[in-house]
């Protein structure tokens, strides 16, 4: 049995060094890909005309329009849905935010009867869109993150959706 020379180790270590670093820089860039493709909203463009503010979001793969924005000046993801009354904040972000859970309430979700707590958002922003007083709900038995974008906020902005592109549009005359 012959012994390997330190030079021949060290090049298979680095072999597996470089084998091992590779492997993590593609898990990582597979990782940013998949997410850019489950919400490819990162940072909405907004456009700015002599009246309104406009923001521009593609539909995911799955045909959902999520969008990052902000809560209160807290980072959130929005997945908007038209067929939501009111905005919808999952317990746990709700606790993240430091909503309060104001009185409480009966609704109805896909899953049956449930009782959430209404609370009020400061102010909700997506791209250079920027609401403020918008009434919410703090909802039980969501799953995820994300926040339901219900019509208590879309109801202040003209929306159109063409092509796999949403245009939400606010006007700045007052």
């Amino acid at each position: 049995m012959s012994a390997q020379t330190p030079g021949r180790r060290a090049g298979r270590v680095m072999l597996v060094l470089a084998w091992g670093a590779g492997l993590l820089l593609a898990t990582r860039f597979f990782g940013d890909w998949e997410d850019s493709q489950r919400n490819p909203n990162r940072n909405p463009e907004s456009r700015r005309g002599s009246d309104y503010v406009e923001v521009r979001l593609a539909s995911s793969r799955q045909g959902h329009y999520l969008a990052d924005g902000l809560i209160n000046g807290t980072a959130v993801t929005f997945l908007l849905d038209t067929g939501a009354t009111q905005v919808a904040v999952p317990i746990e972000q709700a606790r993240r935010l430091g909503l309060p859970a104001g009185a409480p309430m009966l609704i109805s979700t896909a899953n049956g009867q449930a009782t959430a707590h209404r609370t009020r958002l400061a102010s909700l922003q997506l791209g250079d869109i920027v609401l403020h007083d918008v009434d919410a709900l703090i909802a039980p038995g969501m799953g995820g993150e994300e926040v339901l974008l219900g019509m208590s906020a879309l109801k202040q902005l003209e929306f159109t959706q063409r092509d796999g592109t949403l245009v939400l549009r606010q006007s700045t005359l007052q």
